[in-house]
């Protein structure tokens, strides 16, 4: 398929993939830290920008750290191009350039998905957001279920996934990043660290998949190798990286100008087999903090080679910035 339309699926599945997370982690977060104090609620929020990469932004639009800030920056900002509302704009933008590559019930539904972000009352929903941040992530996710079931299982599809699951990756890595050493700190403390550990993986859509995986005691062992290396769990970051595997070996690389050895298949192969070795014991403790940063360089490379291999064309120009660079190849 024609390289400009690969990469406007591949970039629409990202959009709509982080537009559900980002909002995922405010319905976590909201949720979480509803009735704590406000010292207790500024660190709090304070990693969900760590997590975005968007720390620098937010601090140049607002003087500080306040949940109700937090959630506009994160929901619509003008200038947080991570945005809920700007993801999903962009995401709607590009279907609309790819109409014959879709189904019209994949492009009616992000059409209903866009108007929904678009008319919202704001102030409304800066009062009570939890209903708003429910109809995006169903709306992201039935979006998800409509592709599935309408869009043949070809190249265009397989480009989707890929978008996706590297996208799901990235996140569930950031996440693990910005909530590890605070709950490590924690120690030995189960009533400090329950609540925090429950709140990792409801961050992941993880607590339910985990406590009927995990039989046993809940510690931050057992749920970083969970968000990590579990093969089934769609959102573990080894379940994402051999997904997107399958992606790349159903697209193949007859079309790309790459040589075999520079080909995204052999970095994505190495990562994917280093995590099925990987020790998880080794990492626990002051080893976790550079695996992860690690970890997401490797990721954003992964992205890097994929667009060199499958994309010449840029279909909405980026706001790089170094410490999300790969994530905004098409702001």
């Amino acid at each position: 398929m024609l390289s400009r339309a690969a990469e406007t699926l591949y970039w629409m599945a990202r959009y709509i993939e982080r537009s559900e997370d980002i909002t995922r982690l405010l319905a976590v977060n909201f949720d979480a830290l509803l009735d704590t104090t406000p010292e207790e609620a500024r660190a709090g929020w304070l990693p969900l920008l760590t997590i975005t990469g968007d720390d620098v932004i937010y601090k140049k639009a607002y003087a500080e750290i306040a949940p109700r800030s937090i959630i506009e920056f994160l929901l619509w900002h003008p200038d947080n191009p991570n945005a809920v509302t700007a993801c999903i704009n962009r995401a709607r933008e590009n279907a609309r350039t790819v109409r014959e590559q879709i189904s019209s019930e994949m492009w009616e539904h992000i059409n209903r998905l866009y108007f929904l972000v678009r008319d919202v009352n704001r102030n409304a929903v800066l009062d009570n957001p939890g209903e708003f941040f429910s109809q995006v992530r169903n709306g992201s996710q039935a979006f998800q279920g409509i592709t599935a079931a309408t869009l043949t299982h070809g190249d265009s599809y397989e480009f989707m996934q890929l978008g996706f699951h590297l996208e799901r990756a990235d996140k569930t890595a950031r996440i693990l990043d910005a909530k590890y050493l605070h709950i490590n700190s924690l120690g030995e403390d189960p009533a400090a660290a329950y609540p925090q550990l429950i709140a990792l993986l409801r961050s992941c859509s993880a607590f339910e998949p985990f406590r009927r995986a995990s039989k046993g005691e809940l510690n931050l062992e057992k749920v970083v190798d969970y968000l990590l290396l579990d093969r089934a769990f769609p959102r573990a970051v080894l379940f994402c990286l051999n997904r997107s595997l399958h992606a790349l070996d159903t697209i193949g690389s007859d079309n790309s100008p790459m040589l075999k050895s520079e080909h995204p298949r052999r970095t994505l192969g190495r990562l994917s087999a280093d995590l099925e070795y990987l020790d998880i014991h080794e990492l626990l403790g002051a080893n976790m903090d550079p695996y992860l940063d690690k970890l997401l360089y490797s990721l954003n490379a992964i992205g890097d080679d994929v667009a060199r291999a499958y994309f010449n064309t840029r279909v909405i120009l980026p706001d790089s910035r170094p410490q999300y660079q790969q994530q905004q190849q098409q702001q």
